[in-house]
């Protein structure tokens, strides 16, 4: 990356805003870079498999800390919302949402009409947007 950024310092004459937006030219030049770079590794590479030191240069892919944080945090107010809802309306959408069941599955498991559970939902889910919202 390091090389990308001086190749573009000391090319920065020839960028031609007629030609390309500045960040087009910054990838071209990065993508150019980056064959480059495997050519020069050549068959060595496209010979052998992967290996473990590869693979552990890849970014972490889990969530930062603070990703976490927001999530938890996020994950705690719609379980007090989802809580303060009337229990029919809670379970049913807990059971239709994070439980995957369909509306008709659940309506004969529960021996209600499909009708009358849909309005348990909706009533539920419009009180439940308003406590997010607030």
């Amino acid at each position: 990356m390091q090389e990308v950024y001086l190749n573009i310092w000391h090319r920065a004459d020839l960028f031609d805003p007629a030609r390309s937006s500045p960040i087009t030219w910054l990838a071209t030049i990065a993508r150019n870079k980056a064959i480059d770079r495997l050519r020069a590794l050549g068959a060595r590479l496209a010979d052998r498999q992967i290996d473990d030191n590869l693979s552990a240069s890849v970014a972490d892919g889990a969530p930062d800390a603070l990703t976490e944080l927001e999530h938890n945090e996020e994950h705690a107010r719609l379980s007090r919302c989802l809580d303060a809802l009337e229990p029919r309306s809670r379970d049913a959408i807990r059971e239709a949402f994070f439980g995957g069941e369909t509306y008709e599955a659940l309506a004969r498991r529960i021996g209600q009409p499909l009708g009358t559970l849909k309005s348990w939902i909706r009533r539920g889910l419009i009180t439940l947007r308003e406590c997010l919202e607030r």
